[in-house]
Formats: structure tokens, C-alpha cells, sequence
């Protein structure tokens, strides 16, 4: 199946599991999320991937052989954890969990809703 972009939403969203992650910063396909008072439930996991490439100032402060080893491996508060998930209604979208803390009081990270994906015109043909 032939996904494109249907539209960019970047928004944080609360998400929900039936069983909480073993590893708070390594988490799996939540089995619910909100999103602008409504609740998605997921229906099933499309793809999941992973991003442990820095961004901005924290590109630039570690060494070239750290640096590989932390885009392959992860490092504290770097990363994201992206899931293409499918919802009941047949909708698809794209999270992700980003392990950067927001602050020094809150070292959690974030859930956010990265966009809605759809079927491309040549699949409906």
C-alpha cells in the first residue's frame, strides 16, 4: 500500500497504553491517543521506526566517533520513536515519541501527532 502525506498536524498529544512500557524512554504503540477532544484508538501497528540523529546546538558537542555511535545506539534525551499506526475508522497516522526533556523539572518526554497519511491516487485506481 502506496501512503502519502495527507496533511502535517505537529501537535502533543496525550496518549494512553492497556500496559505501560517497560522502558518509560523506550516506549511501544500506545493502544489510544487524543487529539483535539477526540479519542483514536489504534487498530493496528503499520511501521515503526527510529531517529537518533541531534538536532540544532546538540549536533555540534560530541565527537565524530561518539556521534555515530550515539545516532546508532541513542543517547539521554536524544531520539525519536515514530509509529504508523492505523485507527479504528481507517484512518492512518504518523506519532512519534520524542525522548528530549522539556525541562529540568520535567525530564519526561513528549508524545506528538506528526501527520495524517492516506492512499495514494494510484492505489485507488
Amino acid at each position: 500500500m502506496a501512503l502519502k502525506p495527507l496533511h502535517f498536524i505537529g501537535q502533543e498529544i496525550r496518549v494512553n497504553f492497556d500496559h505501560e512500557p517497560a522502558l518509560e524512554k523506550k516506549p511501544s504503540v500506545p493502544d489510544r491517543f487524543d487529539w483535539e477532544g477526540v479519542t483514536y484508538q489504534v487498530e493496528s501497528l503499520l511501521s515503526a521506526w527510529q531517529d537518533f540523529q541531534r538536532r540544532g546546538r546538540m549536533a555540534h558537542n560530541m565527537r565524530p566517533h561518539n556521534a555515530a555511535k550515539a545516532r546508532r545506539r541513542g543517547s539521554w534525551g536524544v531520539g525519536r520513536f515514530y509509529f504508523r499506526v492505523l485507527t479504528e475508522g481507517g484512518r492512518i497516522f504518523d506519532l512519534y515519541y520524542d525522548r528530549a526533556p522539556k525541562n529540568a523539572g520535567d525530564r519526561k518526554g513528549s508524545w506528538f501527532l506528526d501527520r495524517e497519511m492516506g492512499i495514494t491516487d494510484q492505489e485507488r485506481g
